[in-house]
Parts: C-alpha cells; structure tokens; sequence
C-alpha cells in the first residue's frame, strides 16, 4: 500500500494511493485509525513528504562500494548522525545550495525507513514489527564541510538537505531493491539494497538500543557509490523500485 501526505482544496490531507486515485484520510495513516472521506485525482494534488519526523537518523558508510569510493574504513558498527526535522521538503521542491558556506553540495539517494510504533531496545527479530514502511530520502550532503569539521552536523543539517517522498511503500521486501539516481537525466548510481553491511533490521534494533524512536521517525539507510556534485541548475532524480520517484531542482 502506498501512503502519502498532499494539499488538496485548500487543506493539507493523509491519504492512500490506488491507481491515479487518491483517497483522503481522516486521521495520520500511522496510527491506523482512519477512514476514507473523500478521493481526488493523484494530478489534482500537491504532494507534501510524506512524513514530518522528530528526527532523521543517517547511517554512513553502509555499502561497501561506497566506502571505496570515499577511501574510508568498512565500520565495525553503524555510523550514525542526526538530519535536524528543518531539513525536510517534498517531491519537486528546491533544494537550496548554501553557497555562503559551501563550495561542493552532493546527491546521496537512499533507502528510507518510516517507524511505525513507539521503539525502544528492540531486538533484530522485533524490528520488522516497527518498521510502517518504506520511502525515499535524498541525504544531501555539502562535501566540503563535512572534511573541514570531522562531525558531520553542519554539512548533513542545511535546510532543504532531507527531500523525501513521493510514498511510503508497506508491502516491500527492503533486503533487495534496485535504488538508481540520475542527474540531469544521466544515471549515476545505480546499486541495491542488498549490498548494505547493515540491513534495515540491523540498523532499527542498533538505533532503538541509543534513543527511542517515535512514528513518523526516519532512518536514512546509507547511500551507494556513485555520489556526487550537485550545481544551480540541477535536477536530481532518485528511483527506487516499488516505491517511486524522488525529484528535485537545485535552487541557490
């Protein structure tokens, strides 16, 4: 099932994807008290990211191509660091290049993980059982920052740095999707979920173990190789199979 969050008639609705039907939703999908009270056309809505997080969790480093590419270390655990909620936009908003600060801005399409239910020291096993769903994240990084300060809050925190969305998939096997990111209509990644070092699974039981997570909670699963510079100008797309489309422009 594929939900999403949109702007219809002047009001801001949750709702559930059928075909090219829309069906708006009474209360949050993630809470699983809802009805139907009315349907649009999916080309007669806005659509918003689909979920408004506490917080993003983003896990570097978590395919092994990617980390030849960036000529690090395989981690012996996750390496985790925290988006700020303020960096979060929907399908087709800008993202802004913070020129000010930064001189090389980078693409990273990933897997994104939507929890459903409250989630705290969870073991692997339990995990599938928080998980709401599946959908796109767009962990924008400004490169250059991230080498200058060694932590990566300043270069991962900009706002218009999380784009996410189109949907969020429920009925998806997560351990082998085909994630694929153009820029400018040209491929450059091109890579699946089966070749994390750390499955979604993994990753849920190891955050819950730190902080709680909460509904609407997003974990950012790690990018494969392929990253890289973005300009004024550019149209990121980021496909990932069963789930769909991320697009976004590159405003200053």
């Amino acid at each position: 099932m594929k939900f999403l969050r949109f702007y219809y008639e002047n009001k801001e609705y949750y709702g559930l994807l059928e075909n090219e039907s829309v069906k708006c939703l009474s209360n949050n999908f993630l809470y699983n008290n809802f009805e139907v009270i009315k349907e649009a056309n999916i080309n007669d809505v806005k659509i918003l990211p689909p979920v408004l997080p506490s917080k993003i969790i983003g896990i570097g480093l978590n395919y092994n191509d990617h980390i030849q590419e960036m000529k690090d270390e395989k981690p012996s655990v996750p390496k985790m660091f925290i988006k700020p909620s303020s960096t979060v936009i929907g399908p087709n908003e800008p993202i802004i290049y913070p020129k000010h600060m930064s001189k090389r801005v980078d693409y990273e399409g990933e897997l994104g993980v939507v929890i459903g239910r409250v989630c705290k020291n969870v073991s692997v096993d339990q995990a599938r059982d928080y998980i709401f769903g599946y959908t796109i994240i767009n962990d924008v990084t400004a490169r250059d920052l991230q080498s200058i300060d060694g932590q990566w809050t300043r270069a991962k925190g900009f706002d218009t740095f999380a784009p996410i969305g189109p949907f969020i998939e429920t009925e998806v096997d997560p351990m082998n999707l085909k994630i694929t990111t153009k820029l400018n209509g040209q491929i450059r990644q091109n890579s699946t979920t089966s070749h994390m070092i750390f499955n979604v699974y993994e990753l849920v039981s190891f955050i819950s173990q730190i902080m709680t997570l909460y509904p609407g909670d997003l974990i950012a699963s790690g990018t494969p190789s392929g990253v890289g510079g973005v300009e004024v100008g550019d149209v990121i797309e980021i496909e990932i199979e069963k789930i769909g489309k991320l697009i976004n422009p590159v405003k200053e």
